[in-house]
C-alpha cells in the first residue's frame, strides 16, 4: 500500500476480508501522518450517512457538500485531491448499495462514470474497503461496472509464523493450541492469546455478554439470505470432514441443493473441498472442510449451547464437559495441516507436491472385513513418485509402535494398490505432539529413512523464523 501511495497508479483499492482480521488497524496505521480523510458506512439508509459524510467532510473543504447520491461522494472526493494528494478511505462500502442486484448495479454504474471522468485529473488515493467478502470480490467481476477500475487487495488470516506474535509467553504446545481454536484473525488471537484457556473462552466466547459470542451468527447473516441452512451444514462439518451424501443426508437436502449452499460458502473461503493427494478435482472421494479454525469451534462448542448457557449452564461447566475432553480432536486438523506444510519446507528437494491420502483398504483385508479403508496424513510426492508417507498425532501420549506398523503393513500398500508408484527408500515423517514411545525411538536407530520430528521444538522454530 506504501507502493502504491508513493507511485502514480491512480486505481481505487479495494481492500477486502473477514470482520476482524485487521482493516481497520490497516487503513488506519496507512492513513497516520497523511493527509487523509475516513468515511465509514452503516446499516442505514444512504440518505442519512450521506448527510453524516457531508459534515464530515466540511472541513476539509471548507464549505458542507451537497450529497444528493452515492456518485456524488465520490465526485466530491477527487475533486478534492486535484491540487494535492489526498487518501480517503470508504470503509464498509457495501453498507452504501441498495442491497438489490438492480439497484446495486445501477449506484455502481453511476460511480464507474464518475472514476472515468474525474480520476485523471486527481491526486486522489481512494480505498475501497469491506468486511463483506462476497459482495467486494464481486467488485471484480467481469459482469461489475468496476470490474477492471480497482485494484483487489484481500487481507487473509495470519499463518501460525506470524499469529505467533500474538502469543507470546505461551509455550510452543499451548501457543498452537490457542491458534488451532482462533485462527489467524487477530482479534480472536487477542482473545484468546492469555495463559488460561479455560478463563479466556469462558469470559470471551462462551459468555452470552462477550463480544464472540454470536461472531459466527454475525457474519453469516451480513452476507447470507438463509442462514439457517448454512447453518445445519456448517454444525455438521464442525464436528469433521463430510462427504457430499453425508450432508445431503443430514441436512435433509438435495444434491442439488447442498451444492449450491456449499459453494457460496466456498466462495466465502469458509469451507473447501478437499481430495485425496493427485486426485482429480472430479473425484468422487472428495471431503468438505471447514476450514475457518474459529468457525469450528463456534459451530461445534458454542451454537449448538447457546439456549443452555442462557438458560444456566455455567460456562466453565460447558468447557469442562464439552471442550476439554475433545480438544486435542478440535485441534488436530489444523496440526495435520501445519504438518503437511512442515514436509515441502524442510524436505522440498524430495516432495514438491504434499497432501493427505485415503481410500480402500488392502483387498484382502476389506474381504474380511477387518480393515475397510485407510488413511495417511501425510504423502509427499516427487517426480511422479510417492517420496514420503507420514502420520501426525496431537494426542496427549506419545506415538506407540502401532501407529509405524500401521502405516508400513496396512496404509502404504493400500497406497500402492491405489495405483501410486512409490520411491525407493521411501521417507516416513511421524509428528506428534507429545513425543515417541522407546520402541518408536528404536526403530528410528535402525532405520535412515525413519525421521521423527520434535513437535514443539519445530513449532518454536516456526515463531522464531517469522
Amino acid at each position: 500500500m506504501e507502493e502504491w501511495w508513493s507511485g502514480n497508479d491512480r486505481m481505487p483499492v479495494n481492500l477486502f476480508g473477514r470482520r476482524r482480521v485487521g482493516k481497520s488497524w490497516l487503513f488506519r496505521r496507512f492513513a497516520h501522518a497523511k493527509p487523509a480523510v475516513l468515511l465509514v458506512a452503516h446499516r442505514l439508509p444512504a440518505g442519512s450517512q450521506l448527510g453524516k459524510f457531508a459534515e464530515q467532510l466540511e472541513p476539509l473543504l471548507g464549505v458542507r457538500p451537497d450529497l444528493p447520491d452515492v456518485a456524488s461522494l465520490f465526485r466530491v472526493l477527487f475533486r478534492a485531491g486535484r491540487n494535492a494528494k489526498l487518501l480517503a478511505v470508504v470503509d464498509e462500502f457495501p453498507w452504501l448499495l441498495p442491497g438489490t442486484a438492480s439497484g446495486d448495479e445501477e449506484v455502481l454504474s453511476t460511480i464507474q462514470a464518475v472514476f472515468e471522468e474525474e480520476r485523471d485529473e486527481s491526486e486522489l488515493k481512494l480505498v475501497l474497503c469491506g468486511s463483506l467478502v462476497g459482495q467486494m470480490e464481486a467488485l471484480q467481476a467481469e459482469r461489475s461496472p468496476l470490474h477492471g477500475r480497482v485494484r483487489p487487495l484481500q487481507l487473509r488470516p495470519l499463518p501460525y509464523r506470524q499469529a505467533t506474535e500474538f502469543l507470546a509467553g505461551l509455550d510452543p504446545v499451548r501457543s498452537f493450541e490457542r491458534y488451532a481454536i482462533a485462527g489467524g484473525m487477530p482479534r480472536y488471537l487477542a482473545d484468546l492469546g492469555g495463559p488460561n484457556l479455560e478463563k479466556a473462552l469462558c469470559s470471551k466466547v462462551l459468555d452470552r455478554n462477550c463480544a464472540l459470542w454470536d461472531e459466527g451468527r454475525t457474519i453469516l447473516e451480513q452476507e447470507l439470505r438463509e442462514p439457517k441452512v448454512y447453518f445445519a451444514i456448517l454444525t455438521q462439518l464442525a464436528s469433521g470432514d463430510k462427504e457430499l451424501g453425508e450432508i445431503t443426508d443430514r441436512a435433509r437436502l438435495t444434491t442439488s441443493h447442498a451444492s449450491k449452499y456449499l459453494s457460496v460458502l466456498e466462495d466465502m473461503r469458509i469451507v473447501r473441498r478437499r481430495l485425496p493427494v493427485l486426485a482429480s478435482s472430479e473425484a468422487r472421494r472428495g471431503q468438505w472442510h471447514l476450514e475457518d479454525p474459529f468457525f469450528r469451534f463456534w459451530f461445534r462448542f458454542v451454537f449448538p449451547y447457546q439456549e443452555d448457557l442462557e438458560s444456566g449452564l455455567r460456562a466453565e461447566d460447558l468447557f469442562d464437559g464439552e471442550v476439554t475432553p475433545v480438544l486435542n480432536d478440535h485441534v488436530a486438523p489444523e496440526f495435520e495441516s501445519w504438518c503437511r506444510s512442515w514436509v515441502p519446507s524442510h524436505l522440498g528437494e524430495r516432495a514438491s507436491t504434499v497432501g493427505a491420502w485415503w481410500g480402500p483398504a488392502l483387498d484382502a483385508l476389506r474381504r474380511t472385513e477387518e480393515r475397510t479403508s485407510e488413511e495417511i496424513d501425510i504423502v509427499g510426492v516427487g517426480r511422479g513418485r510417492v517420496t514420503v508417507v507420514g502420520e501426525a498425532k496431537w494426542q496427549n501420549k506419545p506415538l506407540d509402535f502401532a501407529v509405524l506398523r500401521d502405516l508400513r503393513e496396512f496404509k502404504t500398500p493400500a497406497l500402492r494398490q491405489a495405483g501410486f508408484k512409490l520411491a525407493t527408500g521411501l521417507t516416513t515423517v511421524l509428528m506428534a505432539r507429545s513425543g515417541y514411545t522407546e520402541q518408536v525411538h528404536k526403530a528410528a536407530t535402525e532405520d535412515a529413512n525413519l525421521i521423527l520430528v520434535d513437535v514443539p521444538a519445530a513449532l518454536a522454530d516456526e515463531s522464531t523464523r517469522r
